[in-house]
Order: C-alpha cells, then structure tokens, then sequence
C-alpha cells in the first residue's frame, strides 16, 4: 500500500496507483425540459433597489427574517416549500411562512412580526404556469425587486431556485448559488464491494439520477464551466481512464491515450482543455489536454507523485499535490509549468486542493495526528483554516459565489465493513452551517457545477 509519506488522495486514487505502481440555457431563452421567460413586473411602490444592506457576516450572526407566501396553494405551495429550503439551508435566512399573495404589503404587521423582508406573488396556470414573485424592503417598504416567469409546469422546481437565488442576490449583494447541480459518486452494497455509479442531481438533493450501470469502478466527477459535460474517472474494462461525459446525449468518450493511467481530472476555467494525472516512471505526472485537437502537453517531471490539479478562476496558474519535498503537500505553479512553489506549511500531510471560484481561497484536506480536517488557506498559504474535521472528510467542492463547500464524509467501518457510511456535507467557508445532504442511498465526490442557464 502507498504509505503516509506518499501523497494525499482518495483510498480509491491509491489503489489505483498501487495497482499502476506494481448548460442548459434558461432566462429569456429556453431549456430542454420547455422554454421558460422572465419579465420584469412594474413596481407597486417605490422601485428604486437599494444596494444590499445586509452582509454574509451580519447574516450568519442574525439570519434575515423574510416572511414567504404559499403563492395561492397547490404548485405554488411546492414552490415555497422548495424555496423556503433553499434560503433556510443558507443559514442565512429565517423564514417566516404566511406572506400575503398579492397586492401591496401590510408593512406594519410584517413588522411586529420582526421581518427584515418579505415576498409577496402567486402562481396560475397548469400545463404552462406564470409565477410572479415581488420582492419587498419591509423597512423601507420599497419593491426591490419584480418578476414573473412563464415556463412548463415540469420547471417548477427551477422556478423555486431561481426566486431563491434573486432573493439572495438582493438582500447580500452577491449570486446565489440555489439554480446548480451537484455530480457525484452514487455507491450501493457492502462497504468491500461497493458499486460505484456517476450521478447528478439538484443542488437541493431533488431529481437524482444515475448516469452510468456501476458495472466499472468510478470515481472523481468535475463539471466543464461551459458545457453540460462532466469529467470522471472509470475503470471501464479494468483500464483505469479518464471520460467525458454528455449530460445531454448520454455519450461517453476517453480523453486521451496514456501508457499509464490517468485519473484526477479538472476542466480549465474557459472548458477548453483538462488537466490530470499520469502515472509514468514509479511515479505521476500532469499533463494538460485540449479539448478541440486531442493535444497533450506535460507540464511536470519532478519523478515524484504529482496529482489533483486545479487551475486558478483566470487559468494563469495551478495548485496540485506532491510529494517531490518528502510527504505530500500543495504547491503553485504557472499553468504553463515550471517555477512550483510549496504554499502548505502546517502539521500534517495536505491534499485534494481546489481553487475558490473567488480565487481568494484554496480548499484541502488535512491528515494530522490520523484524522482527516477539510480547510482553507490563502493562494500564498497563510490564513490556514479548519472548518470540519472527521474520521474521513475529503474531496471539497466550491459552489459558484465561493461560500460554500460540498465534500465527502466516511465513517469507520467495523469488521466486514459494518458502521460504514459515505454522505456528502456542507459548510461555509467559515466553519459555519456544517450540515449533511440528503441523497438517495450513500453518496461521495462531490462536484459542485457552474450556475445553471
């Protein structure tokens, strides 16, 4: 077996190197499931938006209370029962159900009743649906913002999300993240023989579904940030390889023929090339593949283990693991190759590093004392923070306004794999709002995807 003095990877990733070693558009436009429209409702009061007030910070402290109606009961009472999900997972918001469906706001009730904000709009229709929502300042008693969408009744649930992001928007001044999805690794069966399956579903948890038989071994999903395209790891006819796959036609295809395996792919941030790993020469490489002409250029050759690139938000460079200075740790270098500089300085050895989508942050895993602590650091290392620690937890995935990590948490498994569980989390970048996320069945790898549309 690799051992601790090798570099810091899943045990799935070790056992192959062992082995080795020895967008749907939606706004304006339409979607698959049926075109959708947003159109800008007049305001009923004052409309002029006032910059966000509230910050994230503020918000974590004391949670906006926003009141929400039932928007007319039926579909609309689903759609307020997924969006009131959204804004109170954020642990940023405290929802008050209740709101009135249209018409001017009572301000001076939604006052005594502490609300910060509330949301008044409705629901009509059935084969095709309109959803309006307002947006209401209940201090200022301003309309901040006005909506209706028009789409299929089979788009509900993106409906939700999409009022939950605009709501988020407004009251903290930056994107919400409610309209993405999650890839992620489906696993079944005893804890030594598990299948393994690609899966995708609503950031939420909702509309899961299995991508690939769980007849091969797969591992390591990453969404492209320009296509519904994602990158995995399969041992498809006991050749551990990368693929991509086509959300949209359910195609998959090898990217690119190594000698050796490869394995721990991430999509550079115009989705025009992946970086991996190679195994070569006792040890791993990373190479870089375009996407258009198949090329591939080696960017390391250090004779060690080098593995889990990421690239910065503007591509110009790339924090990967290594152990070329004895035990593993991250380092940066130019996305061109060369000049790598050692960032994690901390007891313990460092791996699974991801860039913030921000850029100001890198997310990794820690072993220290043997247990696992998932962290962030500043790109030059300093700032070292801990936000979750655990018997496993790995594999941190940035949701796209950088706030949130999805990652992997494992239990210790008994004799015969008993006690064994494999669950995704999530928690603020602050260590805040460490909670778990409902999937269908036992879930790991986590891969958070860009914002829908």
């Amino acid at each position: 077996m690799l051992t601790s003095t090798r570099p810091l990877i899943s045990d799935q990733e070790a056992d192959t190197l062992v082995a080795a070693l020895g967008r749907r558009t939606l706004m304006g436009a339409s979607v698959a499931a049926g075109g959708l429209l947003m159109t800008p409702l007049p305001g009923m009061a004052a409309t002029a938006a006032p910059e966000a007030e509230i910050t994230v910070d503020q918000a974590r402290t004391a949670p906006i209370p926003i009141i929400l109606p039932n928007f007319g009961g039926g579909l609309g009472a689903q759609i307020a029962e997924v969006l009131t999900n959204d804004l109170t997972n954020t642990g940023l918001f405290k929802v008050i159900p209740g709101g009135a469906g249209s018409g001017t706001p009572d301000f001076a009730t939604a006052k005594s009743m502490g609300a910060r904000a509330l949301v008044t709009g409705s629901v009509t229709g059935s084969g095709s649906v309109r959803v309006e929502m307002r947006l209401w300042d209940v201090l200022t008693h301003q309309q901040i913002q006005g909506t209706a969408y028009t789409t299929t009744s089979a788009n509900w649930r993106r409906i939700a999300h999409i009022v939950g992001d605009v709501i988020y928007e407004r009251m903290l001044g930056e994107k919400g993240y409610f309209d993405t999805r999650i890839a992620f690794i489906s696993r079944s069966g005893a804890r030594a023989h598990q299948a393994t399956r690609l899966a995708i579903m609503d950031q939420d948890g909702a509309n899961s579904r299995m991508l690939t038989a769980g007849k091969w071994l797969t591992l390591t999903p990453r969404f492209s940030p320009v296509k519904d395209q994602v990158a995995f790891m399969s041992y498809a006819n006991n050749r551990p390889r990368v693929y991509l796959f086509d959300l949209g036609s359910g195609r998959q295809q090898i990217l690119g023929e190594f000698a050796g395996i490869s394995f721990a792919p991430r999509f550079s941030p115009d989705g025009r090339s992946v970086v991996l790993s190679v195994t070569r020469n006792g040890g791993s490489d990373l190479f870089v593949v375009d996407l258009g002409s198949g090329s591939r250029r080696q960017i390391t050759s250090s004779g060690a283990i080098d593995t889990s690139p990421c690239y910065s938000p503007d591509g110009s460079q790339i924090v990967f693991n290594s152990d070329r200075g004895g035990s593993p740790q991250l380092y940066i270098m130019s996305a061109s190759g060369g000049g790598a500089k050692r960032i994690s300085y901390g007891h313990g050895t460092y791996g699974s590093p991801v860039w913030s989508p921000r850029g100001d942050l890198i997310a990794f895993t820690r072993i220290a004392n043997g247990s696992f602590s998932l962290g962030v650091m500043n790109p030059d290392g300093t700032g070292e923070r801990i936000m979750t620690e655990g018997f496993t937890v790995e594999s941190p995935s940035f949701c796209p306004n950088g706030r949130v990590l999805a990652y992997c948490r494992q239990s210790r498994a008994g004799a015969g794999g008993a006690g064994f569980s494999s669950s995704i989390g999530m928690v603020d970048i602050t260590g805040f709002n460490d909670r778990a996320l409902h999937t269908p069945g036992q879930a790991s790898d986590p891969a958070w995807s860009p914002l829908n549309g």
